[in-house]
């Protein structure tokens, strides 16, 4: 087979009972793409081919529906006389598979990582009506620049179909008590499987066995496993209590919602993070988060800013931006202050969330600095480059745009406030 459709196939990456994955071409986009090609039979099949079908079906409804930097992106879907296909985002670097065993182990820190992006990834699905139903390692690819991305929405539950969902689908060891159960799910269920996959990565163990599937079917619904640090013992208690509490059996003791989950994850990293490390990309997140100038930025827009931004530690004294002088990048303060200055006279103080420095992004040509900018304390802070802004999506620049505006605005009527206080402490009428 040399063509499917309008994909020229390059080779195959794997196959399993009822489909095969290729590695294809799209001439008209000229990127590599994964294509999931269903046996004609397997639909066919008078038995289960309803079945499939309406798994095939699923998947191939989600194209274009999901598109974030943590989910595997689905650029098309058709059935062609016996060719069922959907056509995925190609990502290079393999599955979580290979670092689910003892001697493979992530470091904990990675783990927490790839489980905190996967908590964003799974509630930004739910909030838009999907609920995975098969978290497993073989479901999380890893990307070649060492990030991930998650696969297979082909069990999912999409809650606002009006169809009857397909049961028993997924894969029992990473099942929740509620889905064997054939029970009502919500993305509880998933937070559930999340929590046995980041038990797998930090132990190499499954936290159910048993001798043969219905041993473990039993373990889940009514065993609760040993603690992560029973098989590891350098992991620590709070970490211990977070995937015990994702794991819970009753739904009111488990993680409500996916925010907590991924918050716990957060503090919990921040912890294991050694002070020399880089900041990881779950750091960098939450602290983007927590900050008013980036609150109405989407998560996937913030995942963008991630990916732009640098990040730069600044001692008390540094001098950031400097009067007279050109530039057009901006910055954002994560911890500490920093004092404006105009000649000898302090114009203000700014803290956390606070930006300065935008006025050289949205001035045209050749701009000069109106004012200085000191490090008043020890200072974090996030360096936004104009080639950075230039290079993101459009809706990430309009975001940018519209926090500047409305920072303008508060700034300007601040200003009009203070003169019109000084006027008025002078006597002086304004008519």
């Amino acid at each position: 087979m040399k063509k499917i459709g309008k994909y020229e196939i390059l080779g195959q990456l794997g196959k399993g009972a009822t489909s095969a994955v290729l590695l294809a071409l799209d001439p008209f986009t000229d990127r590599q793409v994964a294509v999931k090609l269903v046996y004609p039979e397997v639909l066919g099949d008078k038995e289960y081919g309803r079945r499939y079908r309406k798994l095939f079906v699923t998947e191939a409804s989600l194209a274009g529906k999901l598109s974030h930097p943590h989910i595997v992106s689905i650029f098309d879907a058709a059935v062609e006389g016996e060719s069922s296909y959907i056509v995925m985002e190609y990502v290079a670097g393999g599955t979580l598979e290979q670092h689910s065993s003892v001697n493979r182990l992530l470091p904990m820190n990675r783990v927490l990582e790839i489980a905190f992006k996967c908590c964003k990834a799974l509630d930004f699905a739910y909030r838009h009506g999907v609920i995975h139903r098969d978290i497993k390692p073989a479901n999380i690819l890893l990307t070649e620049d060492g990030d991930i991305k998650i696969s297979d929405f082909g069990a999912a539950l999409v809650t606002s179909a009006e169809s009857t969902q397909v049961s028993g689908v997924g894969s029992p060891a990473y099942m929740s008590p509620q889905q064997l159960k054939e029970q009502p799910l919500t993305h509880q269920t998933d937070i559930f499987s999340l929590g046995v996959l980041l038990y797998q990565l930090l132990t190499g163990q499954l936290p159910f066995k048993g001798g043969n599937k219905y041993a473990m079917i039993y373990q889940i619904i009514n065993i609760d496993p040993v603690p992560p640090s029973t098989h590891r013992p350098e992991i620590p208690t709070r970490l211990d209590r977070i995937v015990m509490k994702a794991m819970q059996k009753d739904l009111e003791k488990r993680y409500q919602s996916w925010d907590e989950f991924a918050r716990d994850l957060a503090d919990a990293f921040g912890e294991l993070r050694r002070v020399e490390a880089p900041v990881p990309d779950t750091e960098k997140f939450y602290t983007l988060r927590r900050l008013k100038f980036f609150k109405s930025f989407s998560d996937v827009e913030l995942w963008e800013v991630v990916r732009i931004v640098t990040w730069a530690h600044r001692p008390a004294g540094t001098v950031l931006i400097r009067e007279g002088e050109g530039g057009n990048d901006f910055y954002v303060i994560a911890s500490g202050e920093v004092s404006v200055t105009k000649g000898s006279t302090q114009l203000a103080a700014l803290g956390p969330g606070n930006s300065f420095g935008e006025m050289g992004h949205l001035a045209k040509g050749d701009f000069r600095r109106s004012a200085s900018v000191t490090a008043a304390s020890d200072l974090d802070v996030v360096e936004i480059g104009a080639a950075s802004i230039a290079g993101a999506s459009e809706s990430c620049r309009n975001r940018f745009t519209a926090v500047f505006l409305e920072t303008l605005v508060d700034r300007l009527s601040t200003a009009n406030e203070r003169l019109s206080d000084f006027l008025v402490d002078r006597d002086v009428l304004l008519l």
